[in-house]
C-alpha cells in the first residue's frame, strides 16, 4: 500500500539545537497515526515541517511519488495536508459557512462582476456539516458553538480543502467524554473514506482506542513504530520516559483529619449565575483536596470565585481562623493564595516576558503597593529568583533570559507553579495542571503538588482526569450543577464512586 505521505530521515536544526534527529515517519490510507513524546520530543516541530511552516534542514517528504526537499504551506496544501491545532482557528465572528470556505469562497458571475455565490457555499456546507456530524444550519455563527461544535467545523474545513492527511493536536483536551465518543465516530467514517489521520495526544488510553500505529518520539529522536494492538499503556509509557513513571503520590501516613489544623475555610459560596450554590468545605494543613465532577459542574468557577477573578454575590473566606476579603486577585495574592488557571496561554504567563520575568512578578506584585502599581524592581533578586526555582523544579531552557514561548507546554507549566512557589503562596489552587501535559511532566508535578502539601501548604485540585485525583490527593469533593454533593476520604474513592455520584439525578451529600 503507498503512503499518502512519508519523510524520510529528516533533520531540523536550529541555533545550538538539533530538534529532529533523522526521523522517518508515514501515513498509510485508512489508518490513525498516533505520534506520541514527551512536550519537547519534536512532535510539534516534524509536524510543522509536514504542513510547510518550517523547512527541515535536511531529509525527503514524498507525496504522491513525488520527492520533495520542502514543503511551503501552499504545497501542503495543494496536496490535501491540513492541521487542526488545539487552540482553534475558527472565526468567531463568521458563520460556519463563511469559516468553511475562507480562502476560497465559491464565485458566480452577477453581471459584470464576481459574487459570492451564498447557496452554493451554504449547500455545499450542509453538505460537509452531515458528513461530520454537527446538527446545526450553515447560518449560525461561530460563536455560538461550543468548543466541541467549533472542532467539528474544524475538521469540516478541512474536508472542504479535499484534505487527504488530517493532523490532529490535542483534539480531546477541552471534551466532555461524550464529545470524545463522537469525535471518535467522525475519526472511524474518515478512516473508512481512506483518509490518514496524525493524532497527537498524551491520552494513553484514547490512543489505545482509536490509534491502529503508534510512532514515539523521545528528545528529538526516533524511538520506534508499534502497531497499537500490540502495545499497552506502560509499554508507551517506557518508550517516552525510558523509566518507570509512579503512580501514587500519597503519603505512606494518612492524613489525621481530626487532628489536623484547619487550614482554610470557604463557607456558603454563591454566584448571580447560579453556577455555584451555597458552598462551603474547610482544608487542612498539608491536605490536597480535590474537586471531581462533569465538565460545566462549577468547579472552576468556584475556584475563580475564591481567587476573586469571578464575582460572588454571598459567602466568607477565612485564612487560619481570620476572615481574608478576596474581591480581586491582587487581595487574593496579598492574603497567601495562588492559582494555576486552566489556560496557561490565556491567564497564565505573560506571552512577551522572559522566564525569569515571569517568575519573579509575583513576589515583586505580592509585597508591591498602591494595588500592585507601586514599588521598585530588584534585578539582581529577579535572576536569583528565577535561578532558584529552575532548579528546584527541573525547568528545562538555556536560560532563564528566554522568552517562556519557547518552553515546551510542560516546562511552561513548571514556570507557571515557579512563580507561585516564588511568592511563598500558602493556598494553591490548580485548575487542570497537567492539562496538555505529557506522561513524565505530569509525573514531576504531581511530586511538586504532595512537597508543597509536605510543606504544611493547603492545596485544591481541580481535574476531569479521575486517575489523577486518585494519585495525588487525600479528599476528593464531587461537584455537581454547582454542589458539593459527596466528599470521600481517599481511603473511599474510586473511579466508580467518584462517576455514579456526579451523574446521579438524585446524588445528595451524605
Amino acid at each position: 500500500m503507498q503512503a499518502l505521505v512519508e519523510m524520510i530521515d529528516v533533520v531540523k536544526k536550529f541555533p545550538g539545537v538539533t530538534a529532529l534527529r533523522d526521523i522517518s515517519f508515514q501515513v498509510l490510507p485508512g489508518e490513525v497515526h498516533v505520534l506520541l513524546g514527551e512536550n519537547g520530543a519534536g512532535k510539534s516541530t516534524l509536524m510543522k515541517i509536514l504542513s510547510g511552516v518550517y523547512a527541515p534542514t535536511s531529509g525527503r517528504i514524498l507525496l504522491e511519488g513525488k520527492s520533495y526537499a520542502r514543503l511551503t504551506p501552499a504545497d501542503a496544501k495543494k496536496h490535501g495536508i491540513s492541521v487542526i491545532y488545539q487552540e482553534l482557528s475558527v472565526i468567531d465572528a463568521l458563520s460556519i459557512a463563511e469559516n468553511l470556505f475562507v480562502g476560497h469562497l465559491p464565485m458566480k458571475r452577477y453581471g459584470a462582476f464576481q459574487v459570492v455565490d451564498r447557496r452554493q457555499m451554504e449547500e455545499r456546507a450542509a453538505e460537509l456539516l452531515q458528513k461530520v456530524g454537527l446538527k446545526r444550519s450553515p447560518q449560525t455563527p461561530v460563536e455560538a458553538l461550543s468548543i466541541s461544535e467549533k472542532q467539528q467545523v474544524e475538521i469540516a474545513k478541512a474536508l472542504a480543502s479535499d484534505s487527504r492527511v488530517l493532523i490532529m493536536d490535542e483534539p480531546t483536551t477541552s471534551l466532555t467524554q461524550e464529545e470524545v465518543k463522537h469525535l471518535f465516530r467522525v475519526i472511524r467514517a474518515l478512516k473508512a473514506e481512506g483518509k490518514g489521520i496524525v493524532f497527537i495526544s498524551h491520552k494513553l488510553e484514547e490512543l489505545l482506542e482509536i490509534g491502529d500505529r503508534v510512532t514515539v518520539l523521545k528528545d528529538g529522536g526516533y524511538v520506534g513504530t508499534r502497531n497499537i494492538k500490540d502495545v499497552t499503556a506502560d509499554d508507551l509509557v517506557t518508550m517516552m520516559v525510558g523509566r518507570e513513571v509512579k503512580k501514587n503520590y500519597q503519603n505512606e501516613t494518612p492524613l489525621d483529619r481530626k487532628r489536623a489544623e484547619v487550614l482554610f475555610e470557604v463557607q456558603h459560596i454563591t454566584r448571580a449565575d447560579n453556577k455555584v450554590r451555597d458552598v462551603s468545605f474547610q482544608l487542612r494543613r498539608g491536605e490536597i483536596l480535590g474537586f471531581a465532577g462533569l465538565v460545566g459542574s462549577g468547579r472552576s468557577e468556584l475556584m475563580n470565585s475564591i481567587f476573586g477573578a469571578e464575582p460572588r454575590t454571598g459567602g466568607r473566606v477565612f485564612f487560619k481562623g481570620k476572615e481574608i476579603h478576596t474581591k480581586n486577585p491582587y487581595r487574593a495574592i496579598q492574603s497567601g493564595l495562588g492559582m494555576v488557571t486552566e489556560n496557561r496561554r490565556k491567564t497564565g504567563f505573560f506571552g512577551n516576558f522572559s522566564i525569569k520575568e515571569n517568575i519573579s512578578i509575583l513576589p515583586f506584585v505580592k509585597n508591591s503597593s498602591l494595588g500592585g502599581v507601586g514599588g521598585l524592581l530588584d534585578l539582581k533578586f529577579e535572576k536569583a529568583c528565577a535561578e532558584r526555582q529552575k532548579q528546584d523544579l527541573h525547568i528545562k531552557c538555556a536560560s532563564v533570559e528566554q522568552n517562556i514561548t519557547e518552553l515546551s507546554g510542560g516546562n511552561q507549566q513548571k514556570v507557571i507553579l515557579s512563580k507561585w512557589c516564588a511568592a511563598n503562596s500558602e493556598i494553591l489552587i490548580f485548575d487542570e495542571p497537567t492539562k496538555g501535559i505529557d506522561v513524565g511532566s505530569k509525573g514531576e508535578i504531581y511530586a511538586l503538588i504532595r512537597r508543597l502539601s509536605n510543606e504544611g501548604k493547603g492545596v485544591l485540585v481541580v481535574s476531569s482526569e479521575l486517575p489523577e485525583l486518585l494519585a495525588v490527593c487525600d479528599t476528593i469533593a464531587v461537584f455537581r450543577e454547582g454542589e458539593i454533593v459527596k466528599t470521600f476520604p481517599i481511603e473511599e474513592a474510586s473511579e466508580e464512586k467518584i462517576i455514579a455520584v456526579s451523574t446521579a439525578d438524585t446524588a445528595k451529600a451524605q
